[in-house]
């Protein structure tokens, strides 16, 4: 009988994960013992991916404020840091402020406007168009934005993000000078002492800055790039992809992820004799149409993944096809002349016009996106995500 699903994910419930936790037994237990109950059968190309949250805490890649600030102020000096383009977030953000402003004597906190990175609006796009104000030349203090824009607050939290990061500094210690403005260059009006906290756009920025004659200039992924104090740390992303854990502590982004996928898939491999594919996942790359948030404020998608989902999907798009080459069929005979078109497809159909219109976007970003759906981010308990089918097509 033929089989009418294609790809299915699942959520797999797991224990609640603790520093130490073997993690590699524990996912790979949890795998073998759904498939023993019966929720489903391994196959190969199957897709087993584990949040990065949980592969953190098992790692114990964990950091305080206090460590923070050591490496702020051992880097930066510890005199007038310009703090550039934040994001707006509670979870992300704030307590790593926090830990950056107790290394220093004075914060100059240069928000980007009308949004941030990630698309969480200060002001709405409208809003700045009635101001006749220009985001890409204008500088504003703060006085300015308020005369103009009012204390905007978040369309979701609710949050006067504004008055809550500058209360942030104070209460760290710091003296707290907040401006607005997206030419990074704008901050050396300030300080030459620069730690710029864009994620995706960080490189660009850092090579502004030098070529302008900024002293030092730092990224997140600069800050616990190596161990202070003990403490854990992410060589390649430093406190980029990190959250809040407790009020003085950060888990940092997952490191060594390679070798921890490679070894479950081996396992899975040793227990039944297929060959899956595993990866770590973090936030996915999607953007809300209300909120306007594009979500991903890790690093990348995913910080660890078997070969096999290196690469792009290499699909037709089956509409085209139907509108186009078989417009003259219908019922079994389109199948079979559509069925027989994706079994002899080229092996890259690359900018082909079959192709139009299909997602041309890594493997792992588009499964760690539908992973990070899967799981959500509250309360679920599902860290661990089974994926079938996605490498299937219309002929399978």
């Amino acid at each position: 009988m033929e089989r009418k699903s294609g790809t299915v994910a699942r959520g797999l419930r797991a224990p609640i994960i603790r520093e130490g936790d073997d993690l590699q037994k524990i996912v790979t237990g949890v795998v073998l013992e759904a498939e023993k109950a019966g929720e489903f059968q391994i196959r190969d190309r199957d897709v087993v991916a584990i949040t990065e949250a949980v592969v953190a805490r098992a790692q114990g890649n964990y950091a305080s404020v206090e460590n923070v600030a050591a490496d702020v102020r051992a880097k930066l000096g510890g005199g007038t840091i310009g703090v550039i383009f934040p994001i707006l977030s509670r979870n992300r953000f704030a307590i790593c402020l926090r830990g950056i402003a107790m290394g220093a004597e004075k914060i100059v906190l240069m928000l980007s406007y009308p949004s941030d990175e990630v698309g969480n609006h200060l002001i709405s796009v409208d809003k700045l168009d009635e101001s006749g104000i220009n985001p890409y030349t204008d500088v504003l203090s703060e006085q300015e934005f308020e005369k103009a824009f009012g204390r905007p607050k978040h369309v979701f939290t609710g949050m006067d993000y504004v008055a809550y990061y500058k209360g942030i500094i104070e209460e760290a210690g710091a003296e707290a000078e907040i401006i607005f403005a997206n030419n990074p260059k704008a901050i050396l009006n300030y300080t030459d002492q620069v730690l710029t906290c864009d994620i995706h756009t960080r490189a660009r920025t850092k090579r502004i800055l030098k070529a302008a004659g900024a002293k030092t200039v730092l990224g997140m992924d600069d800050i616990l790039n190596e161990s202070v104090d003990g403490s854990g740390f992410n060589s390649k992303y430093g406190i980029l992809g990190s959250n809040k854990a407790t009020e003085d502590t950060i888990k940092l982004f997952p490191k060594d992820c390679a070798e921890f996928v490679e070894q479950i898939q081996a396992e899975i491999k040793a227990a039944t004799g297929k060959n899956i594919e595993v990866m770590v996942y973090g936030d996915g790359a999607f953007k809300d149409p209300v909120g306007k948030i594009w979500e991903l404020a890790d690093p990348v998608v995913s910080p660890g993944y078997t070969k096999g989902l290196e690469g792009t999907p290499n699909e037709v798009k089956l509409k085209y096809l139907a509108d186009n080459d078989f417009a003259d069929l219908s019922g079994e005979e389109l199948k079979e002349a559509i069925s027989e078109y994706i079994r002899n497809k080229d092996e890259n159909l690359g900018d082909a016009m079959v192709a139009q219109g299909t997602t041309p976007r890594r493997l792992t970003d588009l499964i760690g996106s539908l992973c990070d759906l899967v799981s959500g981010s509250g309360d679920k308990g599902t860290p661990i995500i089974y994926i079938q089918g996605y490498f299937d097509n219309y002929t399978k």
